[in-house]
């Protein structure tokens, strides 16, 4: 499979070899979507979104359930540090830092995103409350993403697969604390709506 040419060329391409740097390549670029030919970064959240939506509405968790936090947090580390190898290893076939293919970044801060949601266990139950909590943290971390608010930016000038995910960490926290802010507001109207 050719790879395409990231935006900054700083160091030689070194293909990838092993089945370990197909399986880097895979992960890094988001099951391919950083390939996108339109915002790689929108397209590795929008698939993360996806598949949480997707976990949710198949029961593999509650999204309001506090037991659910758990089982975030631990997919959230997972996914964090293999990014972090997957990502750093991609940098070599791309040859460059933080080159536009590699969005795993982007699925993890997408899925911290999520991460606060089960605090609100009022919302379960309630009609298009996942869906509308799923669409909002989407497109929360992607603003976070794109403006990232300090300290966020600061984090882009570690070294390696570190900093590559650790800016899109703390866009997924600083978004996913928004989204926690709205649901929990949103929660307090119902009961007193209600």
């Amino acid at each position: 499979m050719p790879l395409t040419k990231a935006v900054v060329q700083d160091r030689p391409r070194i293909p990838p070899r092993t089945p370990g740097d197909y399986v880097a390549l895979v992960w890094a670029t988001g099951l391919f979507s950083g390939f996108s030919p339109v915002a790689p970064g929108t397209a590795g959240s929008a698939v993360m979104a996806a598949l949480y939506y997707a976990g949710g509405r198949l029961g593999w968790f509650q999204p309001f359930a506090l037991d659910t936090l758990v089982w975030l947090l631990l997919a959230a580390v997972v996914v964090s540090y293999s990014g972090g190898w997957a990502a750093e290893r991609a940098e070599h076939f791309f040859g460059a830092k933080d080159p536009n293919e590699v969005v795993v970044d982007e699925f993890a801060g997408q899925l911290i995103t999520y991460l606060f949601l089960p605090l609100v266990p009022q919302l379960a139950g309630r009609a298009w409350a996942f869906e509308l909590w799923t669409l909002g943290g989407f497109l929360l971390f992607r603003l976070f993403d794109v403006i990232k608010p300090y300290p966020a930016r600061r984090f882009e000038a570690l070294r390696g697969g570190l900093g590559i995910m650790a800016d899109d960490i703390v866009a997924g926290i600083q978004a996913g604390l928004v989204l926690l802010l709205c649901a929990k507001g949103m929660a307090l109207w119902l009961g007193a709506a209600g």
